[in-house]
């Protein structure tokens, strides 16, 4: 029993000492964030991890470097700006990006050389790598695409990630200097080839206003042709219209003419036939009258032998019709 007593004691020491030895190892863990590198100075040597480590007070010096991305800008304007290959000036603005090499080495020579802190200051880097930036920049020159293989990518525990032109114009010919040779040529080259492109541009100017107003006219041509085509075909059609028109009402005027004459026709023949029936009437009446002549006479003759008296008796010819001449013919309508 007392053996288990004891047992249990050291067991729960045990615990409690590895509990205690954890406890001290988390409060002395240094854990590093992401871009950063802790150094460790102890008492023979020096080391760098870029996850964490155990710092133990007094024995051990701990500093942290940012190994980031620094940006490092070159400017030159004005007299001070670049010059090209045919000798114009040109203003730029350049950003370099460099970072601390993420190497056990490259992080301890520069903590070495220049210190953690300062290590991604942006005026210490500017310090650092602007003379040499500005050399690389006149000696390439036009040929910036080559600055990173000029400059290189190592540079003392650093490294050159890219390079990048924010500003790239031409230095205005105010900010040039005549009495420099560089500048006189610059500006000898700048003005003949301005001279050019101005001629350039007014060939194309006046092409472009000879151009629209060829187009202009070839439209208005083309509208006038269009409007003069549409006048015919409106005329034609206002001819054939009054062609059918005029030939419907000629056909028109036939029909009522033969209409007219085909009544007018049978109007004469009517008109004749009637005028025969009168002449024939009249012929009648006129051989009844002479009839009736032929006989006074001869009953005259026989009173006149009886001795009777002269017949006054009214002429018992028929009604209606002529007794001494004939019923004069009517006229015929024409």
């Amino acid at each position: 029993m007392a053996a288990m007593i004891v047992g249990t004691g050291v067991l729960v020491a045990a615990c409690l000492l590895v509990v205690l030895v954890v406890l001290v190892v988390a409060r002395l863990f240094r854990k590093v964030e992401q871009g950063k590198a802790l150094i460790v100075s102890k008492m023979r040597k020096v080391d760098m991890t870029f996850t964490g480590q155990v710092v133990l007070p007094v024995l051990h010096k701990a500093e942290v470097m940012d190994t980031s991305m620094k940006t490092i800008e070159i400017t030159r304007v004005g007299k001070e700006g670049l010059i090209c290959r045919d000798n114009i000036r040109a203003d730029i603005r350049i950003s370099f990006f460099v970072k601390v090499n993420k190497t056990v080495e490259d992080v301890i020579k520069v903590a070495q050389a220049v210190g953690t802190a300062p290590a991604s200051d942006r005026n210490t880097l500017q310090e650092l790598f602007h003379a040499k930036f500005s050399e690389a920049l006149k000696t390439v020159g036009k040929q910036l695409y080559r600055i990173i293989e000029v400059i290189g990518v190592d540079l003392n525990g650093y490294h050159l990630e890219d390079a990048a032109i924010d500003y790239l114009e031409q230095t205005p010919l105010t900010r040039l200097d005549p009495a420099n040779v560089l500048d006189a040529q610059g500006i000898r080259k700048i003005t003949e080839l301005t001279a050019v492109e101005h001629v350039r541009t007014n060939e194309f100017q006046c092409h472009e206003e000879k151009e629209i107003t060829r187009q202009n006219v070839d439209a208005r041509v083309a509208i006038l042709e269009l409007e003069r085509r549409q006048a015919d075909a409106e005329i034609k059609q206002r001819r054939e219209i009054e062609t059918v028109r005029a030939r419907e009402e000629a056909e028109t005027a036939r029909v009522l003419e033969e209409e007219r004459l085909r009544a007018q026709g049978t109007f004469l023949k009517t008109e004749e036939h009637l005028g025969v029936q009168r002449e024939n009437q009249a012929r009648e009446v006129a051989v009844a009258a002479k009839n009736r002549e032929r006989v006074m006479p001869s009953r005259t003759s026989a009173s006149r032998r009886t001795g009777s008296p002269r017949s006054t008796a009214p002429s018992t010819s028929p009604p209606g019709c002529w007794t001494n001449t004939a019923r004069p013919r009517s006229r015929r309508p024409t």
